[in-house]
């Protein structure tokens, strides 16, 4: 494998792809029993690609600003795929507000077209993308889950 599709398909990309988190039903009812609070809302929201087909669906539980639970359902490469574990892992458990700091920053991982060194610190595995940034067909699959999370989550407290 040569050194470029090498930091496309990172190890982490690789393993999440084949070990998925998060990937389950998205019905609403199945998360209602793990609220902790009263003030439990779910949304939902369904994301294409119309160039490779790639597909997923994504719901969040958001109780008090605090990202309860993300489950994911799709089809897809091993990118888009990988991308919506590693953002289930790396969000689960957040505020909303620390949710969308790390959204803006993948979002800029991913433009940068591979001239951003990502800070594991904030992105955990999803620094593993900084590779799939040079190439920008690769790109709308990253962004795919991340795209629906950021849809849901502003369905879920409006």
């Amino acid at each position: 494998m040569s050194s470029e599709l090498e930091s496309l398909y990172q190890q982490i990309i690789l393993d999440h792809a084949k070990r998925r988190v998060g990937q389950g039903t998205t019905d609403p009812a199945s998360g209602a029993a793990s609220s902790a609070t009263g003030s439990l809302a779910t949304a939902a929201s369904h994301q294409l690609n119309p160039v490779c087909g790639d597909e997923l669906t994504l719901r969040v539980w958001v109780a008090d600003s605090r990202i309860e639970r993300v489950a994911w359902e799709g089809a897809g490469c091993a990118i888009s795929m990988a991308s919506a574990s590693v953002l289930t892992e790396l969000v689960s458990g957040e505020t909303r507000d620390d949710m969308m700091e790390q959204l803006d920053r993948f979002r800029e991982l991913m433009r940068s077209r591979g001239t951003i060194v990502p800070d594991e610190e904030v992105l955990g595995d999803a620094a593993a993308f900084a590779g799939v940034s040079r190439f920008p067909a690769r790109v709308k699959c990253a962004m795919l889950a991340w795209v629906a999370l950021e849809e849901a989550v502003l369905a879920a407290n409006s």
